[in-house]
């Protein structure tokens, strides 16, 4: 199938409506009438949102590329700058280089020797974050943290990109704060706790994207799951599919995928689970694989 665009994508920019649509909803009316409510409602948009802005990387809805950017401007999720998980993102779709635990930016894997260096407490927090009811609970704290700390690292270096994904980061904060304190009628701890649960939400779908794998085809994952989380991820779960077409919309990836299964478990040598009530039966309380990369050499 053709990956031409057409100029303007109305499903992508009708879903960002409604999410920022339920998102200001829930921060003001909802949580007036029902707080709980309201927190599940900010839960989902922020997820939702991040999905979004991962079509807006990719160039959907629209071809310029600033246009997406300007479009999911604000920082519902708050904690990754756009320009830095554009810069991050982009990188991580070479393939080549997919888990690597040094030039991949989304790898969760450790090098066995730094690993082998590491407090044991240390240890032990990423052996939980390793398991999906870790990856729930402290992997948005645990992720944020990681990557905040090798931000600073660069931005000491002096990597004016860097810098500049943070410099904007900052009107994008700003203007959620805003909305916050001036206009929502949600409690900040309500608005700060359901920003995390929708950061534990997306951590469910970057958990077993990708697996240590000697051949980079078999590192990426399909999951046959058509229930609201795929909604919530955009078709993400089909992930072998959008590394093979990145500029597919989301909505295409389904027809693409069952039309023509085969040759896609094929190509990741089935890498496959069939629901994510599969991926929690199976990886709840027992981790996929070690955090130390178990093909890495050894120290």
């Amino acid at each position: 199938m053709s990956e031409r665009r057409v100029t303007f994508e109305w499903p992508t920019l009708a879903l960002l409506v409604a999410c920022y649509a339920l998102w200001a909803l829930g921060t003001t009316w909802l949580s007036a009438w029902s707080l709980p409510l309201g927190i599940v409602a900010v839960t989902l948009a922020c997820a939702l949102h991040s999905s979004l802005t991962h079509e807006c990387i990719h160039g959907h809805p629209f071809r310029r590329a600033w246009l997406n950017a300007a479009i999911v401007f604000p920082a519902l999720s708050i904690a990754v700058p756009y320009l830095r998980f554009k810069d991050q993102h982009m990188a991580h779709h070479r393939d080549a280089i997919l888990t690597d635990p040094y030039d991949d930016p989304e790898s969760n894997y450790h090098d066995p020797a730094v690993w082998a260096r590491l407090p044991r407490w240390v240890q032990a927090v990423l052996t939980f974050n390793n398991r999906l009811a870790g990856r729930l609970l402290i992997g948005p704290l645990v992720g944020t943290l990681a990557f905040v700390w090798g931000d600073l690292k660069a931005i000491r270096a002096g990597d004016r990109r860097v810098m500049l994904g943070w410099a904007l980061h900052i009107p994008a904060v700003a203007l959620v704060l805003w909305w916050m304190i001036a206009v929502a009628t949600m409690p900040l701890w309500a608005w700060a706790l359901a920003v995390y649960a929708g950061l534990s939400i997306l951590k469910i779908r970057t958990f077993l994207e990708h697996q240590a794998h000697e051949r980079a085809r078999g590192r990426t994952v399909i999951i046959e799951d058509r229930g609201p989380l795929a909604w919530i991820f955009l078709n993400n779960n089909l992930h072998v599919v959008h590394h093979m077409h990145p500029k597919v919309p989301w909505y295409r990836l389904p027809q693409l995928y069952f039309g023509n299964r085969q040759r896609y478990l094929s190509r990741n040598d089935g890498y496959r689970y069939g629901s994510y009530a599969e991926v929690f039966r199976r990886h709840f309380w027992r981790a996929k694989d070690p955090v130390p990369h178990p093909l890495w050499p050894k120290p």
